[in-house]
């Protein structure tokens, strides 16, 4: 792997023994792991304090995700969001200057003031923003492309996890070359979902460059 490169997943349930044994086994060892800031019911698990040690024990990076909310709509509610996710990050003691990242999903009605939100509250904080998203369906590149021709934040501070394309889930030794998918303005692409819902494991894999990597805790 090239050192620039980092390898990891991304899961909806807690990082325990088992399931790391099972990626470990199956995939290889990974240098990162996504995981969500809070419970959302019938989605995911929250992180804890607890699984955070258990990480950082391992030799494990936390990449931070907030998911509890449904659309990405307005100004307000993109700052409300960004403030919840702040909390939760100060109340696990995640360290700062760590890049936390909105769950856009591709089916969310999106629009440029809630990612100009999300961002102008961060600039208001200790830690980082990040948009997880699909910049090829759905609203997120124009969405994207507007707030950062109208927002400063938005243009300088934000990272981009791309979640395209979607090649399928490999081993951490068979990684495919990194080619994420960027909005057509552009953006720091600096992780990339190149792998979804494996079938051993309830993980997808991540390939991350090493500026990301090395902000994490």
């Amino acid at each position: 792997m090239r050192r620039s490169l980092f390898w990891g997943v991304d899961s909806a349930a807690i990082a325990d023994q088992t399931l790391l044994n099972c990626v470990v086994t199956n995939f290889g060892q990974p240098d990162f792991w996504g995981r969500y800031l809070t419970t959302v019911p019938n989605v995911n698990e929250g992180l804890s304090k607890e699984e955070i040690t258990f990480m950082r024990n391992k030799g494990i990076k936390l990449l931070p995700i907030y998911n509890n909310f449904q659309e990405a709509i307005g100004y307000s509610t993109g700052r409300v969001a960004a403030r919840n996710a702040i909390f939760n990050a100060q109340r696990l003691g995640i360290n700062n200057d760590t890049f936390i990242f909105a769950n856009v999903e591709n089916f969310f009605n999106i629009d440029a003031d809630w990612l100009m939100g999300w961002a102008d509250a961060f600039d208001e904080s200790s830690f980082r923003p990040g948009y997880y998203n699909d910049p090829v369906e759905g609203d997120f590149n124009e969405a994207f492309c507007q707030a950062q021709e109208q927002n400063e934040n938005v243009r300088n501070q934000t990272v981009l996890w791309s979640a395209e394309p979607e090649p399928g889930v490999t081993r951490k030794r068979d990684i495919p070359a990194y080619n994420p998918e960027s909005p057509t303005c552009g953006g720091n692409v600096w992780a990339w979902q190149y792998g979804r819902d494996a079938e051993i494991c309830p993980i997808d894999t991540v390939l991350m460059e090493a500026q990301l990597f090395n902000s994490l805790s």
